[in-house]
């Protein structure tokens, strides 16, 4: 039997393609992965989602999740190892078994650069966070720390500054990489304070962060610095090593799109933090997984697979 669709990825945009496939008749099988839910599964409180005034990411993931089961869709919990894009139909393999499918909606996001400090990750979601504009609400009033040296820390650090008492970003070098306009932004900005040369050598709190300790790269020096807000900003990995070689990938690995959801294959769509770098939101991958479905849909209609 030959899918009609498969959806790769179970966060915002994978959720949603599943349940406008299902919707549109697709009966597309979601293949979740071993670990569903995305990014999301590491924030504590969502409070920009619209309908929810206040909402866990778990327990937000988990109404998608009902959602999607309330209407019948196929969901497996295994992880996909190949897609092979070289033939039509195209073929997914998760858990050693072979799917065939008519179309495929990318949807398996992006994951926050860590430093891989051991504290940094017993404390995400409490205190540690790869996303300011997600998490930065709960800092008001707060003494908070950015490591990076690119535009999304200066952007980071500035957005920062209107919510908590005071930013402290730290970079490893001596000199930013952001484009001039943002460098000039934070550093006249006299609610940051920056640190050069140093980097982060351990994060620390019991059950939530009460400061970082640092180590100047020149003295080799260590310090410490109480806060209550760690933030990572220096990048994400897009989920796409499976599609090199057989999709466009830009520079960073995120998939290219044109006309909205269309990859460089006819019939691969992408959607959510798999190609969009800029925005980074559950609302914003939610409308990229209904989009990627109604295209999916438009694709197979005109091939009259539907």
């Amino acid at each position: 039997m030959v899918e009609k669709l498969i959806v790769i990825g179970s966060g915002p945009a994978g959720y949603t393609a599943a349940i406008y496939g299902v919707r549109d008749g697709l009966n597309p099988l979601l293949i979740r992965g071993s670990l569903p839910g995305g990014q999301l599964m590491l924030t504590s409180a969502v409070e920009n989602y619209p309908g929810f005034p206040s909402i866990l990411g778990p327990d937000l993931m988990g109404d998608f999740y009902k959602h999607a089961i309330s209407l019948g869709c196929k969901i497996i919990d295994e992880d996909v190892a190949e897609v092979d894009l070289h033939s039509y139909p195209y073929k997914v393999t998760a858990e050693g078994k072979e799917y065939e499918t008519y179309s495929i909606i990318i949807a398996s996001g992006a994951n926050a650069k860590w430093l891989g400090l051991e504290n940094e990750k017993r404390l995400i979601g409490k205190g540690v966070s790869g996303c300011a504009v997600c998490d930065g609400v709960f800092f008001k009033n707060k003494d908070v720390l950015v490591v990076g040296g690119g535009d999304s820390a200066m952007e980071d650090a500035s957005y920062l500054s209107r919510v908590a008492k005071s930013v402290t970003l730290i970079h490893r070098r001596d000199t930013f990489r952001a484009s001039k306009i943002m460098q000039d932004r934070v550093m006249s900005n006299p609610k940051i304070k920056i640190i050069w040369n140093s980097v982060v050598v351990d994060v620390l709190g019991k059950d939530r962060v009460s400061g970082v300790k640092i180590k100047n790269l020149v003295t080799k020096k260590e310090e410490t610095i109480p806060v209550q807000g760690f933030f990572l900003a220096i990048g994400h990995s897009p989920n796409t090593a499976l599609f090199k070689g057989q999709l466009d990938l830009d520079g960073q690995g995120y998939i290219k799109t044109h006309e909205f959801t269309k990859t460089s294959k006819d019939g691969v769509f992408a959607a959510g933090d798999v190609q969009d770098k800029v925005y980074k939101q559950a609302v914003i991958a939610a409308g990229w997984g209904s989009m990627a479905a109604l295209d999916a849909r438009k694709f197979l209609a005109d091939k009259k697979l539907i």
